[in-house]
């Protein structure tokens, strides 16, 4: 995730944190007014108070993500999902709301972090094996792809590449793991890795 920002706009993403975690009463007091009315049935609270979350949603995933794209993504998906808690009564306390969104923030954001550095390991660990040495001067692997081709193998074959290059679990280890023979380890793993292939290529 990566996005050009002036001098001016990386100073102002400073403030991102402190923006969700408004300070002022007033607003404090507006921002827990609408979310108590929304939580009570008043479905037009919903549109005013996202129009005053938003934008320091946005900011904060600027802030955090790096990624204007990936900043509207997480308007989107932070602020209809605490709306629908609210609704559904599952907030437990309406006037806290910011403080509930911010929390839901950092719980997404944390999610892709921890999403785009495994994607990170994945390459690390399978892209060796899926780049064929004559053409090593080939485009540096779709790591996206590698991670779609991998959740597409079958559970068995995934748990084999999975343990064998990321745990780095010797082939006695995993078939003990998974009920299988050394040997049958080798043959599924081989199996696996000419399917990553055939998946990254396209032939699949």
């Amino acid at each position: 995730m990566a996005g050009r920002y002036t001098s001016d706009s990386k100073r102002r993403l400073e403030y991102a944190d402190r923006a969700l975690e408004e300070t002022d009463a007033e607003r404090n007091a507006g921002d827990s007014e609408l979310a108590r009315r929304l939580a009570g049935g008043d479905s037009t609270a919903e549109a005013e108070l996202y129009g005053r979350l938003a934008p320091r949603v946005r900011l904060y995933g600027l802030r955090h993500l790096r990624d204007p794209a990936a900043a509207d993504d997480l308007v989107q998906d932070a602020l209809l999902m605490a709306f629908r808690m609210l609704r559904t009564g599952k907030v437990r306390e309406p006037e806290r709301f910011v403080s509930f969104v911010l929390g839901s923030c950092r719980r997404i954001v944390a999610g892709l972090q921890r999403g785009a550095a495994r994607r990170q390991r994945l390459l690390e660990r399978f892209g060796p094996e899926l780049v064929p040495a004559a053409v090593c001067d080939a485009p540096p692997v779709d790591l996206d792809g590698l991670a779609r081709c991998l959740e597409r193998l079958p559970e068995r074959e995934r748990s084999v590449v999975v343990m064998s290059f990321y745990a780095e679990a010797g082939s006695e280890q995993i078939g003990g793991e998974l009920g299988l023979s050394t040997g049958n380890v080798r043959v599924v793993r081989h199996r696996a890795l000419a399917r990553l292939r055939a998946c990254m290529e396209g032939t699949s």
